[in-house]
């Protein structure tokens, strides 16, 4: 089991009436000793195919890549995993059931999915929920196990109050990253599932790159070591949480646990490795207090169980200090800073390609000008990559951009699906 550390960035210093809080939470995760790895937990791990008929559109080259990329993942599980595989169409259907990953299973679920055939529509629903019985008859079985999923899909879904209600449900079963593969799914569809089950959302432009991008996620997987941490926020009576949101290594909006409410709220932050660092943006309302007054404004610690007493570890205070020396009160911590700017950044990303696909040149080159002029100032070279392949950058100072008349789609939906990641401050 990994050990964690936190760290606290903030300006604890208000100004008279001031009533809102903002500190940056870095959470550490370590192997227990020195130079070594953590053990990894026990993983289950869920494949959700699309096999519709788009998928045939092609020659069927998205069929086959997305075949191979299946039969590489499964040929790197280890046999103390559990895994299944489920065949998206407008309903789902179950290739491989749960099971151990024995060699002799494995083969046997390779061979099924080298012979299955395209055909239908999709509805991505039926496959979250599909996954979702499994994942919950595993831990029946097993007890605690880290649950992780892998959707791939080339299409838009039919149904999104039925996506909705879906990720209601699966929320804090599994956690599920999300890859579109070509250029007719929608950003926002992926971008939810990956939100609301914690996980990551990419585009796939060319169905070969398909089978390196499966086995870097089920790498990151078998790293796993410990399921379902919680970040547990106390706050004291009658402040309230303006949001929970990680900021690196994506940006991520937390949403407290069912059942966690008033001064202590649970925020599940899914599984961990035994070796990173996350960052979380807690934003708190306060009571306004009097010149010369401190006050515990939060208090957050990470619990490896939903139970009310269990143990904190890595626990940060937040701190509200209330003065009318401008000089302490106009500074902002660099740190927070930081990454209030790398959130800036995403949305202008999103609202200035939102404003492309509607036609409306003016606000769409504004918005992608301020996200130029951000990325340079955040030192986001790789976003700066990104936003070149749309715009025509005049001067990244000052934001000065030229939307260019053509746009490879793929290279807009990069940019949008990858307008979360942040870079951490050196």
């Amino acid at each position: 089991m990994p050990t964690f550390t936190s760290q606290v960035f903030q300006n604890p210093y208000l100004p008279r009436g001031a009533d809102e809080v903002h500190a940056i939470v870095s959470v550490q995760a370590s192997a227990a000793e020195a130079g070594k790895a953590a053990p990894a937990g026990e993983l289950a791990f869920g494949l959700l195919l699309d096999v519709s008929g788009s998928m045939g559109d092609d020659g069927a080259e998205r069929l086959r890549c997305a075949k191979t990329a299946v039969v590489e993942a499964l040929e790197l599980l280890r046999e103390d995993c559990h895994f299944f595989v489920v065949l998206g169409r407008e309903r789902a259907e179950t290739l491989v059931l749960p099971q151990r990953a024995t060699a002799a299973n494995r083969a046997a679920a390779i061979q099924a999915v080298r012979a299955l055939q395209h055909g239908g529509g999709t509805r991505m629903s039926t496959w979250l929920r599909l996954a979702q019985q499994h994942f919950e008859a595993l831990r029946e079985s097993r007890g605690a196990l880290i649950c992780q999923a892998l959707l791939l899909t080339d299409g838009k879904n039919d149904g999104q109050d039925d996506l909705e209600a879906a990720l209601r449900h699966c929320a804090g079963v599994f956690e599920c990253h999300a890859r579109g593969v070509g250029v007719d799914w929608q950003v926002a569809e992926l971008r939810l599932i990956g939100q609301r089950l914690l996980g990551t959302v990419d585009i796939v432009p060319e169905p070969a790159l398909l089978a390196a991008d499966f086995r870097a996620i089920l790498g990151q997987a078998l790293e796993r070591a410990v399921a379902d941490v919680r970040l547990r926020l106390w706050t004291p009576q009658g402040a309230s949480v303006l949001y929970c949101r990680q900021v690196a290594p994506e940006i991520l909006d937390l949403a407290p646990a069912s059942g966690t409410t008033g001064q202590i709220r649970d925020y599940p932050t899914g599984s961990w490795a035994g070796r990173e660092t996350r960052d979380y943006h807690f934003a708190l309302r306060v009571k306004p207090g009097q010149l010369g007054q401190r006050m515990l404004a939060g208090k957050v610690g990470l619990v490896l169980s939903e139970a009310p007493d269990a143990p904190r570890q890595a626990e940060a205070q937040v701190l509200a200090i209330w003065t009318d020396d401008e000089e302490r009160t106009a500074v902002i911590d660099r740190t927070v800073a930081h990454y209030t700017g790398q959130g800036e950044l995403a949305q202008a990303i999103q609202e200035g390609l939102a404003a492309r696909q509607a036609g409306d040149a003016e606000a769409a080159t504004r918005k992608l000008g301020r996200a130029v002029q951000l990325a340079a100032a955040h030192g986001h070279d790789a976003t700066t990559r990104l936003l070149r392949r749309v715009v025509d950058i005049v001067d990244e100072r000052e934001g000065t951009v030229k939307l260019r008349r053509e746009i490879d789609e793929a290279d807009a939906m990069a940019l949008d699906t990858r307008s979360t990641r942040t870079r951490r401050l050196a």
